[in-house]
């Protein structure tokens, strides 16, 4: 269903009212800045789950020969300019996970923070950030993981996720899957229980699925891309 007004937020907050001690209403000492709205889609209740990949996926650019030629890099920016689709991703995680009893979301640098955060907000849980190293002031604990060309590292602060707890990690693309596989090794060096890993997009032909599998968990991806 499409509509012009105003989308609902999903995390509501209450209006404060503030006397001024003029009568005079709002709209008549200030004229608003009048600016297009097109119409969004009001995805609660009224979309499938198909629908709402079908709406990320397409707000998705795929972008060549970046970062080296040869390379088609999918854009999740342009997921972020679209409310209407980044809601539908948003919402699309929340209804997997609102039952699964997620203690701590963990989001990979740095695309992890843009999902992270507000489905941690919609799940009512801890957001951890798995940062590279030297990016966190205090104590870490971390785990490596290989690249084409040498390693690479991911650290979180130490204590911030207990033995345990009930761990979601979330990424916005898994390819290769080595910064995932890291991700499963930090969880089980604490103990945690990783409920899953989950990721915006997949691309199926670098066989990133078969690495998380095999550190120990679960794949989730909304979306399916190419890429290579």
């Amino acid at each position: 269903m499409l509509v012009r007004n105003k989308l609902p937020s999903p995390f509501p907050c209450k209006r404060q009212s503030f006397n001024t001690g003029d009568s005079r209403s709002l709209s008549q000492k200030r004229s608003p800045v009048k600016r297009p709205r097109r119409a969004v889609v009001l995805s609660e209740g009224t979309m499938l789950l198909k629908d709402k990949k079908e709406l990320v996926a397409n707000a998705i650019r795929g972008v060549p020969d970046f970062p080296k030629k040869g390379i088609l890099f999918w854009d999740i920016t342009t997921l972020c300019l679209d409310p209407a689709a980044f809601r539908c991703c948003i919402e699309a995680f929340t209804e997997r996970y609102k039952d699964k009893k997620i203690d701590v979301i963990a989001g990979f640098e740095a695309r992890g923070f843009i999902f992270g955060p507000p489905l941690a907000l919609a799940l009512d849980c801890a957001f951890v950030p798995l940062r590279k190293p030297g990016k966190l002031p205090g104590e870490t604990i971390g785990a490596s993981y290989d690249l084409e060309y040498g390693s690479d590292r991911i650290e979180m602060h130490t204590g911030h996720i207990k033995q345990g707890q009930r761990v979601l990690l979330i990424d916005d693309l898994v390819a290769t899957g080595g910064t995932l596989g890291a991700g499963i090794k930090l969880m089980q060096q604490v103990g945690a229980h990783i409920v899953e890993a989950a990721c915006v997009i997949e691309l199926p032909e670098l066989k990133g699925r078969k690495k998380v599998t095999d550190a120990g968990a679960e794949l989730y991806v909304l979306i399916e891309k190419e890429g290579a």
